[in-house]
Order: structure tokens, then C-alpha cells, then sequence
């Protein structure tokens, strides 16, 4: 593996004191978490805790669904926390993958050994596919380890197929920092076009959950397609993670596209 796909390797082993560090935070935010639910999942402190917020909140949120233990996993892991980490991560991975590597001048050099633009994309998207399937998979395992102890009652088959549209939520951030990277040759602007488009998904989501007139907003969310439907709750739109992993790779292919038509500079 390391001779045929030497970039792959190298992104993965360069990459993996930052990935030790998101799976200890994933693994610390499950079991601060998950395990409040078991205290009072089954009394009355949710119900009034959920009447004493915002209604408006409450629905840009989710929490009308954490009365439920699926519907808390989906409202404070998938949908808030997990996803924060998930984006965060993802997105500094495909900004750093081609933007960063020419803004620091390594871009040119990996060039001047044997390998083309085309295989240096196309290896780091390899790459951070294989991180962000890591933290979802970290994810999902701390919520079927936690599963029984903390009361939640989630679905095993649900919980996987929440981890795979999780997992292509995310990426799709990550494949936008990773294709204005390419395109830009910088930094800075594939961060803010990966984090931009994450936000602009929630926010749309959010504001599409406020009012029945808003709800065709729901079409352009990302964030909508992975979790409108509640995937733990009601199972997985596949059709979703079709389109959300489509996109991605779409994204990968303009960036090989955007990475050969420039010159490379230091």
C-alpha cells in the first residue's frame, strides 16, 4: 500500500496525533453526555427543562426530540456536538490537503518527486475520507457501548445508518475546503467555504424548523438531508447519503480539475 499509494499513506500517518486528539474529544463529549440521560431521561426534569427554553430554540435545536433516547443521541450527539467536531475536523483536513500544502511550499516539492496533481488529490480525499470514517465510527461505537448504561434504547441498525449519513454530512464540508483549496491554492479560503457551507446548512435547517412557511428552505440544507427525516428515530434516508456522498465526489473532481489547470506557486 505505502509504494502504490505513497500520498495516501503519508497523510494518514502525518495525520494521526490530530485524529488521536478528535477521538478523545468525541469520546470524552459521549461520556459527559450520554450518561445524563439515565438521571433523568425518565423523569420530569426534561419536560421542564424543554418548557423553560425558547420555543423558537427548542425547534432550531431539535430538543423536542430528547425525551426519547434516541432522540437525545440524535439531538445532543449526531445533530450538535458530534457534528461540531466531526465539521471542525474534516474541514481543517481538506483546506490543509492541497490549499495549505502550496501555501507552505510542500505542494511544490511533493511535485517534484514522481506523482501527479491528479494523484495528490485524489489520495488525500482518500485520506480524509479515512479520518472522517474513523470519528464516526469512534461515535458510533461510544453510543452502542453506552447504550444500555445510560437507558437510551437505540436501535444498533439505526444508530449504524446515522453514522454513515453522519459521516457523508460531514465530509461534504470537508471535500468543499478540500476543492477551494485546489482551486485557490489557499488556506484561508477553503476554511471558510467548508465551515460556510456547514453553518448555512444549519442555519437553514434551523430557520426552515420555525415556521411551516419556512420549510421549503429545508431543500437546500445539507444538514436537512442528513437529519430531517431522524435517522434514529425513524431510520435512514439512503437517498441522502447518495446525494450528500454524490456531492462530495463531484467536489473531488473539480479539484483534481481546478489543481491541473493552475500553476503552482510557493
Amino acid at each position: 500500500m505505502a509504494s502504490r499509494m505513497p500520498l495516501f499513506t503519508k497523510a494518514a500517518r502525518d495525520s494521526w496525533a490530530g485524529l488521536l486528539g478528535w477521538v478523545l474529544a468525541i469520546v470524552v463529549s459521549t461520556l459527559v453526555y450520554l450518561p445524563l440521560y439515565r438521571t433523568f431521561g425518565s423523569s420530569a426534569i426534561l419536560d421542564d427543562l424543554i418548557k423553560s427554553m425558547p420555543q423558537a430554540m427548542i425547534r432550531a435545536l431539535n430538543y423536542d426530540l430528547i425525551a426519547t433516547g434516541a432522540g437525545y443521541v440524535q439531538a445532543t450527539i449526531f445533530g450538535l456536538i458530534g457534528f461540531i467536531f466531526l465539521t471542525i475536523a474534516a474541514v481543517s483536513w481538506g483546506a490543509q490537503a492541497v490549499g495549505g500544502d502550496e501555501e507552505s511550499g510542500r505542494l511544490e516539492l511533493t511535485l517534484a518527486h514522481a506523482v501527479t496533481r491528479t494523484q495528490i488529490v485524489l489520495e488525500r480525499a482518500l485520506a480524509l475520507v479515512l479520518q472522517v470514517l474513523v470519528l464516526a465510527g469512534v461515535t458510533l461505537v461510544m453510543v452502542l457501548l453506552l447504550n444500555g448504561p445510560a437507558n437510551l434504547n437505540v436501535d444498533p441498525v439505526k444508530a449504524v445508518g446515522t453514522s454513515v449519513v453522519f459521516a457523508a454530512l460531514t465530509l461534504l464540508s470537508g471535500a468543499v475546503a478540500l476543492a477551494v483549496g485546489a482551486w485557490t491554492g489557499r488556506r484561508l479560503p477553503a476554511l471558510v467555504a467548508g465551515s460556510g457551507i456547514a453553518v448555512l446548512g444549519y442555519a437553514l435547517n434551523g430557520i426552515g424548523n420555525q415556521n411551516p412557511d419556512l420549510e421549503w428552505l429545508h431543500r437546500y440544507s445539507p444538514y436537512n438531508w442528513a437529519f430531517g427525516d431522524q435517522p434514529l428515530l425513524d431510520g435512514v434516508d439512503w437517498g441522502a447519503v447518495a446525494l450528500l456522498s454524490g456531492l462530495s465526489l463531484l467536489l473531488v473532481a473539480l479539484a483534481v480539475v481546478g489543481l491541473n489547470r493552475r500553476d503552482i506557486s510557493a
